[in-house]
């Protein structure tokens, strides 16, 4: 009992003194995350490169990246100098990847989505932080908490307020 009484005070604080992210009470955290979504051209956020012949999906630049810092000495002299003149643009770019790199390679324009991720709850945004360092192998290295309101939710606005002022210490001296 006493151990559940300590954990209450605690928690309380915690429900006192935490960052609101400017959302109403009664609040919680989730976590937000995003995917990559194809969309039309002219709504992308980004373009991904997709070959089937190297089982490829990649952001244009990253692929880049990759081919730069592992397969680009191993292509022809012409390749390397061409690999040179792509500069910031997807075009330029897909054009090379379709000569020197994979044939069938083709531009995707892609947007990130947000999105809840399901069976995620806290009442303290600092543990829904320890959970995603502890579990960032789930989720993508753009995902954050998220401060969401419980809406027309009585029971859980007053199990709340209950947490926040109740006198844990009178507890104690009824016992």
């Amino acid at each position: 009992m006493q151990k559940d009484i300590r954990f209450l005070k605690e928690l309380q604080e915690e429900l006192k003194t935490q960052e609101t992210d400017s959302q109403a009470a009664p609040r919680f955290w989730v976590i937000r995350d995003y995917q990559t979504v194809v969309c039309p051209d002219g709504y992308h956020d980004e373009y991904h490169v997709a070959s089937v012949k190297r089982e490829d999906f990649d952001e244009v630049y990253a692929l880049l990246e990759d081919i730069e810092a592992d397969e680009l000495d191993n292509l022809s002299e012409e390749a390397r100098e061409s690999f040179n003149e792509i500069g910031g643009c997807a075009i330029p770019a897909i054009e090379w990847l379709q000569e020197y790199w994979s044939d069938d390679a083709e531009l995707i324009p892609v947007k990130l989505e947000g999105f809840i991720c399901p069976n995620t709850m806290f009442i303290i945004k600092k543990e829904a932080e320890e959970h995603i360092k502890a579990n960032h192998y789930h989720y993508s290295p753009k995902a954050h908490t998220y401060a969401m309101t419980a809406w027309r939710a009585p029971k859980v606005e007053r199990l709340l307020k209950v947490l926040e002022k109740f006198d844990w210490d009178s507890v104690n001296k009824n016992n």
